[in-house]
């Protein structure tokens, strides 16, 4: 289990640095001196409305994940973390590598 807590640390760290990424990347979007004036002209590419609109949903995905992955080094604070929510069985290592975040065993999740 030891190497699935060290994934969770990570995982939080990458996510936390792509959240910066991202609201740099809306903070530019939304200033004024960074945009078109009229880009609701340009048929080569997308309108900056249409990119702010797909920026924000990343930021909220991204902010999910991180609550998520909090929770889960919460769960290795208190000893809980490895063991399905649902049902209290250990989650296989695999999968616990595979989505750090995970609550549920893969039974319980099916």
């Amino acid at each position: 289990m030891g190497k699935s807590v060290d994934v969770v640390q990570s995982e939080l760290v990458r996510a936390l640095a792509g959240l910066m990424d991202l609201e740099a990347e809306y903070a530019a979007l939304a200033d004024p001196t960074n945009v078109a004036l009229d880009d609701e002209h340009d048929s080569e590419g997308s309108t900056v409305g249409f990119e702010r609109a797909r920026v924000a949903g990343l930021l909220e995905r991204s902010r999910r994940h991180i609550a998520e992955l909090e929770a889960a080094a919460q769960r290795v604070a208190e000893g809980s973390y490895g063991y399905c929510t649902s049902c209290g069985k250990a989650i296989g290592s695999d999968r616990l590598i595979a989505l750090p975040a995970t609550r549920l065993c893969i039974e319980c999740a099916s």
